[in-house]
């Protein structure tokens, strides 16, 4: 994953750069309940696989899919979780508390996560591998406790755009982060102040 974030496809086949701001927020774009299944991409352990060669995960040290050891059982938890934080990121970029069972199912999850070591060749850091998915969800619900516990848990926003769900940690200095993109729906609320005015001009 490139430091401008996950490219995306919107549902006109735009392309887009997409920053979630966390590991635990970016496994909200792989699909999730009710309307967001048609965005769903985790069929199998081998897409989890290829997901997270381009994750947030991948950028604190190098994975390849030959690196990840996914059970279907395992995926299967992954995606539970991921389907319950799309309600927590939402009860946090709308000011309310999560729900205790959202709660116990990160404290379950949070169980192991992926260990971190230096390679010897390179000086430069590296997983130990192969990763299961139990260290990748703990690698997820580990960062979300540590940011509903923060002060960064008031930064989580949802896209200001009527049309658009996706949900972010804002990053930036001043705290006035609005759309997921401004590739996507800053531009498209730009184009349409800008046509506004001019209908009212």
């Amino acid at each position: 994953m490139s430091g401008e974030g996950r490219l995306l496809t919107g549902p006109a086949g735009e392309r887009y750069r997409f920053d979630p701001g966390g590991f635990w927020l970016e496994l909200l774009v792989t699909g999730g309940p009710g309307a967001h299944r048609r965005h769903e991409i985790l069929h199998t352990p081998d897409d989890l696989a290829a997901w997270l060669v381009d994750s947030r995960l991948a950028a604190i040290a190098p994975l390849a899919a030959g690196d990840l050891r996914i059970k279907p059982m395992e995926l299967h938890d992954i995606k539970r979780f991921r389907d319950s934080m799309w309600t927590v990121a939402r009860d946090l970029a709308h000011g309310r508390r999560p729900v205790p069972g959202a709660l116990a199912l990160i404290n379950d999850g949070a169980a192991a996560s992926p260990r971190p070591r230096i390679d010897p060749a390179t000086g430069a850091r590296a997983w130990h591998t192969p990763l299961s998915g139990v260290q990748v969800l703990g690698a997820a619900a580990r960062e979300a406790i540590d940011l509903i516990t923060g002060p960064a848990a008031t930064r989580v926003r949802e896209c200001a755009a009527p049309d658009c769900h996706l949900v972010f940690l804002d990053t930036s200095r001043p705290g006035n982060r609005r759309w997921c993109s401004m590739e996507r729906c800053g531009n498209r609320r730009k184009v349409h102040a800008y046509r506004s005015r001019r209908q009212a001009g």
